[in-house]
């Protein structure tokens, strides 16, 4: 029988033991560099691993593998205030994360749009548990509920004439094929789904959605979530090897941002 560790991926870490297991940091760090070369990969609220652990930050292996880590979430954040920040002179808005993890994306999404309320929404206790301990543990300016993105959204007021900023980035679930890359009819639950209900809860608002994305996206999943916006551009950020990066599909409702698409 061979000693040697297992392989520390997106397997062992989603799917396996180590799912709902606290990682120590060699672990964080070992996945890091199994499986992106970096052992410095899991940087997040602006720390790399050993710095945020110190801080008493903890992951769990499922969010290790699923939360935006700091250089996707920072560019996320750039991406969004750039189509988010002229509108919103004179304008109320709030940040909404429907599905939020660790909170980094709110993080950096609140760091690129300063001033704004913010508020995220996480449904499964274990994740929340870990991101509210890491939150406490850093003082963030942070507010994350435990409940899901329908019961959540309900509770959302907004004036008609408040921007809605909302990204969206529920678990892949069954989603992923190596091959074909993201369904993004087949998440959980579907994005399309997830747009279909924020448009009815919101018929007058204007929305701002910034959906996160897979370099790899089956093309009619994507044609079909497209159409569903008034207008809508892709962004992609080259930080991984290649087939191996995200991205955003930034989408309005209501208004149109003086900007070229893509």
């Amino acid at each position: 029988m061979s000693d040697e560790l297992p392989v520390y991926d997106r397997e062992l870490l989603l799917l396996g033991a180590k799912r709902n297991a606290v990682l120590d940091l060699w672990e964080v760090q070992r996945y890091g560099s199994d499986s992106y070369g970096d052992a410095d990969y899991i940087s997040i609220y602006g720390m790399r691993p050993d710095d945020w652990h110190a801080k008493g930050v903890r992951l769990l292996g499922r969010t290790a593998v699923e939360c935006t880590r700091d250089r996707l979430g920072d560019a996320i954040g750039k991406e969004v205030a750039t189509i988010a920040a002229p509108r919103l002179l004179g304008v109320r808005a709030q940040v909404v994360d429907l599905f939020a993890g660790s909170g980094n994306t709110l993080y950096w999404l609140l760091q690129h749009l300063p001033g704004l309320r913010g508020v995220g929404f996480e449904s499964d206790a274990a994740v929340f548990r870990i991101a509210q301990h890491n939150i406490a543990a850093l003082t963030l300016p942070i507010d994350i509920l435990n409940t899901d993105y329908l019961t959540g959204m309900a509770g959302i007021s907004a004036g008609l004439d408040e921007l809605l900023i909302l990204f969206i980035a529920p678990p892949w679930g069954d989603a992923f094929d190596r091959t074909s890359g993201v369904d993004l009819r087949r998440t959980s639950p579907p994005i399309t789904e997830i747009v279909d209900f924020l448009l009815y809860r919101f018929p007058q608002n204007h929305l701002l959605c910034a959906i996160q994305v897979y370099e790899v996206v089956l093309p009619v999943s994507m044609a079909e979530l497209r159409a569903r916006f008034d207008w809508s551009t892709l962004r992609m950020f080259q930080l991984n090897a290649p087939r191996q990066n995200h991205g955003i599909l930034l989408g309005t409702k209501g208004w149109a941002p003086q900007v070229i698409a893509t």
